[in-house]
């Protein structure tokens, strides 16, 4: 828990009283690798904090999964298009790997909202980030080619080790065989 105490002190001032009553209302869970942790048709309602691994999530499209977006260690998450508005999720999330996590309850982060004020702080500033994130990949897939997508990548190597090629190509919004000759024209 010590991890996700001083990822939480990056992002607000917080006490220690408050501190123990945001750990009170966690668990940890570790995921084997190909383990859903959320499935299509489900309503999610865990907040998460990734310790070690990382999640997929991904749509099934009409001949292959459409890989949507991949996160790591040291993110704080949801499917918020689902938990927020309490609707069926469009993307099942799978761990890539073994994945160790933090799960915080629908329940119990309102609980938290509701008795730690800097508590909406950290939900605030949480969600901007992520807003913010989103919209420089829409933007990314808007303005940049792809080959100019992939070389973004390459500053998170995480992706290019943890993810087949498959997947990869996916999140950049390409065939597999794009990818291909794009990484070989780059080398």
């Amino acid at each position: 828990m010590e991890k996700f105490v001083t990822f939480i002190k990056t992002i607000i001032s917080i006490d220690e009283t408050e501190i123990s009553m945001v750990l009170s209302k966690c668990r940890k869970k570790t995921l084997p690798k190909g383990k859903l942790i959320l499935k299509k048709g489900q309503i999610a309602n865990q907040y998460f904090f990734i310790l070690s691994g990382g999640l997929r999530f991904f749509y099934e499209g009409e001949s292959n999964e459409n890989t949507t977006w991949v996160v790591f260690e040291n993110e704080f998450l949801t499917e918020i298009s689902s938990l927020n508005p309490q609707k069926p999720t469009r993307f099942n999330m799978i761990a890539i790997e073994e994945t160790e996590l933090i799960v915080i309850d629908k329940k119990d982060m309102d609980f938290l909202y509701a008795h730690i004020p800097v508590w909406h702080e950290f939900g605030r500033k949480i969600w901007e980030e992520t807003c913010v994130r989103m919209i420089d990949q829409i933007v990314k897939f808007q303005t940049l080619t792809a080959e100019e997508r992939y070389l973004e990548f390459i500053n998170t190597p995480e992706i290019l080790q943890k993810i087949p090629v498959k997947q990869l190509a996916s999140v950049l919004g390409i065939t597999p065989n794009a990818l291909s000759r794009i990484r070989k024209n780059i080398r």
